[in-house]
């Protein structure tokens, strides 16, 4: 059995990681996969309701999209 890529299915389900700080990256990458499923999920859900949804990015330094 593979280790699981937090990493990689985030961006998968097209949340946008691949620009983030190498802090918040390390936190992306420590999810679970159950953590991966909510965001997953959450982008889904907001993708359906609002056609294509974009990443914008806080002032804080953090993503929603």
């Amino acid at each position: 059995m593979s280790e699981f890529d937090a990493i990689e299915a985030l961006a998968q389900a097209g949340i946008p990681v691949q620009d983030v700080s190498e802090d918040e990256r390390a936190v992306y990458a420590s999810l679970s996969e159950e953590e991966v499923a909510v965001l997953s999920g959450l982008k889904a859900r907001l993708t359906a309701a609002n056609g294509d949804v974009e990443a914008h990015e806080l002032s804080n330094g953090g993503n929603f999209w």
